[in-house]
């Protein structure tokens, strides 16, 4: 080519090739589509795993390490739940959230015997709810999160007590959808303004909370098993002041405070009928907390019924130190506290059976191992003073 030719090239570059002419661009062959995995979606996944049949605390254990092989992010909520987060998991198994659900089901029937009831949402909140308001043991998914909260009521949502839902259904607001409706302004005059914005997250399906494995335990559980079918109210009055009461100490042991609180009775035919009220504050407070157990056990009505056994739990969970206490003028109030605390002195020092509220003696010989109180015999006094007769004689 002459020096010519080679100039006019470089000057009259070559035309592109035309685009191709429209139409399906054709997929990469990954072979078979039947062995093609599962691509899940990218968002969050986590699952809310209630155990039915109270499970023994071995069984929960073995439960526990069930989950764990199918997801590493595992936050127990003893006695009978736990939170899974399988945003990875979905990836490794290339199944989504609800198969994974699925999954766990049938193992925990297989391997344990015990049928779980799950609900599957983008969040802890919307979880824990979608298992409550499923109808019964299964998988439930929240997939259209405002189409499922739309038409409950306000104390659906959790951590809106009864007196709070009372006031929203006073203004009308007594649907989901009617508190997303409603200007800020007007729920932050019923409820004032911190109130006000976490219910406008709660009515959102709004819950940033991460699954925390190693999270310290969100509850704490205390047990009373009667000698024999319990029919005397003040029996069972006697029996939750002592578990009030060590549900108290163990809390103000651990620098805690409980802002729910739940009373389970089971009765002589395996029945069980469960309650739980909000309390007004965060408290470790013993009287506070034995006022809500009192309300509770009053509210059901048991004047005819056989109980076999109480257990109070403590919910809600966090630290004292976050906790707010309302001031009050009372000197009474201030007494207690200091009562209590000088109590908490001597547990630590001596064991947790040596002192206790009065009342609470008639139930301390039947207390059930579960709830880690000691047993403390009555009448010492008088058996003491007949050893010392025989003694003399």
């Amino acid at each position: 080519m002459t020096a010519a030719r080679r100039r006019t090239a470089h000057r009259h570059p070559a035309a592109p090739a035309p685009p191709p002419a429209p139409g399906p661009v054709p997929a990469p062959d990954h072979g078979p589509a039947d062995h093609r995995p599962v691509r899940p979606s990218v968002a969050r996944a986590v699952l809310h795993i209630r155990f039915h049949d109270h499970p023994t605390e071995e069984r929960y254990t073995a439960l526990l390490d069930l989950l764990h092989g199918i997801s590493p992010v595992v936050q127990a909520l003893p006695p009978d739940a736990a939170l899974v987060d399988v945003s990875g998991a979905r990836r490794y198994f290339g199944r989504e959230a609800a198969a994974l659900a699925g999954l766990i089901r049938v193992r925990a029937l297989a391997l344990h015997g015990t049928d779980t009831t799950i609900g599957v949402a983008a969040n802890p909140l919307l979880a824990r709810m979608a298992g409550q308001q499923g109808g019964g043991r299964g998988v439930h998914e929240v997939t259209d999160a405002a189409a499922f909260l739309a038409p409950l009521p306000p104390a659906a949502l959790h951590g809106v007590g009864a007196a709070t839902a009372r006031a929203l259904t006073d203004y009308g607001l007594d649907t989901v959808e009617r508190i997303v409706a409603a200007p800020a302004a007007t729920l932050q005059r019923i409820l004032g303004a911190a109130p006000a914005r976490r219910l406008r997250a709660l009515a959102r399906g709004i819950d940033p909370t991460p699954v925390t494995p190693a999270a310290p335990p969100r509850s704490l559980r205390a047990d009373h098993r009667f000698p024999h079918d319990e029919l005397d109210t003040g029996h069972r009055r006697a029996a939750l002041l002592a578990l009030a009461d060590d549900l108290g100490y163990r809390l103000r042991d651990t620098g805690q405070t409980a802002r729910t609180l739940t009373l389970t009775v089971r009765y002589a035919d395996r029945s069980t009928t469960t309650r739980s009220r909000t309390l007004p504050e965060p408290t470790a407070h013993t009287p506070a907390l034995v006022a809500a157990g009192y309300a509770l056990h009053d509210a059901l009505g048991l004047q005819r019924a056989r109980v076999r056994t109480l257990s109070l739990r403590a919910d809600d969970l966090g630290a004292a130190e976050d906790a707010h206490q309302q001031l009050t003028l009372d000197p009474r109030d201030e007494r207690r506290r200091a009562a209590e605390a000088a109590a908490d002195r001597a547990r630590r020092r001596f064991g947790a059976g040596v002192v206790g509220p009065a009342g609470a003696g008639q139930a301390a010989a039947s207390r059930s191992a579960t709830n880690g109180l000691r047993k403390t015999p009555s009448g010492s006094r008088s058996s003491t003073s007949r050893r010392k007769s025989a003694n003399r004689s």
